[in-house]
C-alpha cells in the first residue's frame, strides 16, 4: 500500500487529512524559507511562484528520504497591496500585521505539491480572498490577549476556524485553502491514483 507522508509540522494540515480519512505520517522538511523568499522576490517572482517553489523544495527534500511514498508538502503566502506577509515574529509584529490588514482585502495563496521518487508529480495553488472588518483597537487587544501564543504560528496572525473568524466581514474562496491546504484538490489526486475510493 502506498504510504502518504506529510512534509509539514502544521497541526492544522495534519488534522485536515486525518478528518478526511487520509492515513499519513509526518516527516517535517527543513528549508530556509526566508532565504528562498528573499532570492525569488529579488528576481521579481510573483507570490504564487514563491509559494509553489517553497512547497516543492520541502517535498523534494522529504521525498529523497522516503522511497516510493507520496510526499505532500505545502506552503502558504499572504499578500496585501503587493506586500507579502510571513508568520509574526512576536506579539508586537502580530499586532502590527493585524493593524495593517484591518479594513483591507488580502489574498491567501496555498500551494500544495506531491512528490514521488524524488520528483514532483502533482501541484496545485489554491486562492482565497479575505476582507478584514475595521475592528476596534479594544477588540484587537482582546483578541491578541486571548490567543497570542497560537497566533504566532499562522501567517497573518489569525485562525479562521477559531475566534479569528470575528476579524472578517467576507471570505471568498475555499475554506481549506484558507486553513493552509487545498484539501479537495489533494483528495481528487488521491482518488485518481486509486489511493482513495472513487
Amino acid at each position: 500500500m502506498t504510504q502518504i507522508v506529510l512534509a509539514s509540522g502544521s497541526a492544522a494540515r495534519s488534522a485536515m487529512l486525518e478528518r478526511a480519512g487520509v492515513a499519513h505520517r509526518i516527516d517535517v522538511s527543513r528549508v530556509d524559507e526566508d532565504a528562498v523568499k528573499r532570492a525569488m522576490a529579488a528576481e521579481g517572482a510573483p507570490p504564487r511562484d514563491i509559494a509553489d517553489k517553497l512547497a516543492e523544495l520541502k517535498g523534494l527534500r522529504v521525498s529523497a528520504r522516503n522511497g516510493d511514498a507520496l510526499v505532500l508538502s505545502a506552503d502558504q503566502i499572504l499578500v496585501c497591496k503587493g506586500q507579502m506577509f510571513d508568520k509574526p515574529r512576536d506579539t508586537a509584529d502580530l499586532r502590527e500585521q493585524l493593524r495593517t490588514l484591518r479594513g483591507q482585502s488580502h489574498e491567501l495563496l496555498s500551494a500544495a505539491v506531491i512528490c514521488e521518487g524524488g520528483r514532483p508529480v502533482w501541484r496545485h495553488i489554491g486562492r482565497a480572498q479575505l476582507i478584514m472588518r475595521s475592528f476596534s483597537d479594544t477588540y484587537l487587544e482582546e483578541y491578541i490577549a486571548e490567543g497570542a501564543a497560537g497566533l504566532l504560528d499562522t501567517v497573518g496572525g489569525y485562525k479562521l476556524e477559531e475566534k479569528g473568524a470575528q476579524l472578517f466581514s467576507r471570505v471568498q474562496g475555499d475554506y481549506f485553502t484558507v486553513l493552509g491546504l487545498p484539501l479537495l484538490e489533494v483528495l481528487g489526486f488521491l482518488r485518481a491514483r486509486g489511493i482513495l475510493t472513487e
